[in-house]
């Protein structure tokens, strides 16, 4: 049950034995006076009773956390979530005897999972929110992997001469890869293509300079 209607001798009444009803605190609850009542002649006559309508306050995290679970669970897996908030991002430690499914090749799975949460919580939040899932360390993993294959990409681009064209990643990714290397002065970075395929371009910047002239 999300919603009820209650009646009661006031509004205050009326939202209390609601709150009661639905078992939450009032912080919890989203309340519409539907109507406030009126004191009969003597208290009796011609009195009517207040009604209110109060709805349970849809939390953006709960109702991610249970999405996870649910799809999760589909998969024939059974998964624990941590939770921690910092400010407006939330990350989720997904933890499985089974997790390596949930992180898929690549991280592809973790990716998709991780994507569609991000819309559910913002379908349910007044601010926006960054949503994270990880498992079992991957994404710090996958960081170091990918700073990895940034240098020797860019390296690879200087030597040959030729521009060197990523796999597709989802935004965060390739903004890793972006980051590993803009301290470099010899190379450039771009994204091209569309999502979800995406992918990141490394050249170097004398390279560049040089195919423009040619043409």
């Amino acid at each position: 049950m999300t919603q009820i209607t209650m009646t009661g001798a006031t509004v205050e009444e009326a939202v209390a034995a609601a709150l009661t009803k639905l078992q939450i605190s009032k912080e919890k609850s989203e309340v519409t006076v539907i109507d406030k009542g009126k004191k009969g002649f003597f208290g009796l006559i011609g009195s009517r009773p207040a009604k209110v309508l109060v709805k349970k306050r849809v939390d953006a995290v709960e109702e991610v956390d249970q999405y996870i679970k649910d799809v999760t669970r589909h998969m024939g897996l059974e998964i624990e979530t941590k939770i921690q908030k910092k400010g407006k991002n939330v990350i989720f430690e997904l933890q499985s005897e089974k997790v390596a499914l949930v992180i898929g090749k690549r991280g592809q799975t973790l990716n998709s999972l991780q994507y569609l949460a991000q819309l559910i919580a913002n379908q349910h939040s007044d601010q926006f929110l960054t949503i994270t899932l990880d498992a079992e360390n991957y994404r710090q993993r996958r960081q170091e992997t990918l700073e990895q294959l940034a240098k020797k990409m860019a390296d690879q681009a200087i030597r040959t001469g030729r521009p060197v064209k990523l796999e597709p990643m989802p935004s965060y990714e390739r903004k890793i890869i972006h980051n590993a290397l803009t301290g470099r002065r010899d190379i450039e970075t771009n994204s091209e293509g569309t999502e979800p395929h995406r992918y990141m371009m490394i050249q170097g910047k004398k390279n560049k300079k040089e195919s423009s002239v040619s043409k």
